[in-house]
């Protein structure tokens, strides 16, 4: 618990400090967050970085989170680049006679827009001129205050299981804790920043970054448990690799850019 805990302060002390700077600080700390996370993700599925569906997918990776405004250049279609990518997957099993399988192709399509677009989402709120830092804060707020009220919640009143086949610690009074506070901050940003987002456009982002960030956490148990792990990696001593800490963030982050609800 205690390296638990030292390395939580040291890391969070860290991405506060970049959040903050934003820029190529904050953008260098998504593109290494990225790839070690596709590296977290190719690691569980059993396939080598060196392979070549691998480093596809690294590529892939690399095109999504890559700097495009910060460099004065217009990023591709995402519609785009998924096909491309498909496309040269899809090649491989033919190049390769079925030695690389269409479900190993589906595997890396899948990763590299769940990783790839997930953190490239966090650059996109983070980019937004002048009031990026808001935007980001604010979304990273509510889903930590999301991941705090369920934690206590549960341990407080948890009675009923949410999903025990998939994590048997959750419950429904957890989860509700959770949304809960996650609205309270999101309508204490509104009240700090009215001319920003008003009350009701911060409690609709509060209940999306709370229940869908539970989602995300869901989906990396479910996940883990299929492949008998108990953790995606090691880097951060305590709390487990990239995709166990940023779970609920790659499926948030984009979730409020596509739906607008984040005006970047």
């Amino acid at each position: 618990m205690k390296q638990r805990i030292i390395t939580g302060i040291a890391v969070g002390v860290i991405f506060v400090a970049l959040t903050l700077l934003g820029g190529w600080f904050y953008t260098g700390m998504l593109v290494g967050l990225a790839l070690i996370g596709f590296y977290e993700y190719i690691r569980m599925n059993g396939v080598e970085w060196q392979h070549p569906m691998s480093l596809l997918g690294f590529a892939a990776v690399l095109l999504f989170v890559f700097p495009w405004k910060q460099m004065g250049l217009e990023m591709p279609s995402t519609l785009l680049l998924m096909w491309i990518f498909m496309f040269l997957l899809l090649a491989i099993t033919v190049i390769t006679k079925n030695k690389t399988t269409i479900d190993g192709a589906a595997l890396m399509l899948l990763g590299a827009l769940y990783v790839g677009y997930g953190f490239a989402a966090m650059n996109e709120v983070r980019q937004i001129t002048n009031d990026g830092l808001f935007w980001t804060l604010l979304s990273i707020a509510c889903i930590v205050a999301s991941d705090i009220g369920a934690y206590f919640a549960g341990r407080a009143f948890g009675r009923k299981k949410l999903w025990p086949s998939i994590s048997p610690n959750k419950t429904i009074e957890g989860s509700l804790g959770g949304i809960i506070v996650s609205l309270i901050v999101a309508v204490l940003f509104s009240l700090a920043a009215p001319d920003l987002v008003t009350i009701s456009h911060a409690l609709l982002i509060g209940i999306v970054a709370a229940i869908a960030g539970q989602f995300g956490d869901l989906i990396q148990s479910a996940y883990k448990r299929v492949r008998g792990i108990k953790d995606t990696g090691s880097l951060l001593p305590g709390h487990g690799g990239v995709l166990d800490r940023c779970d609920s963030w790659i499926i948030v982050f984009p979730l409020l850019v596509l739906t607008g609800l984040v005006p970047v």
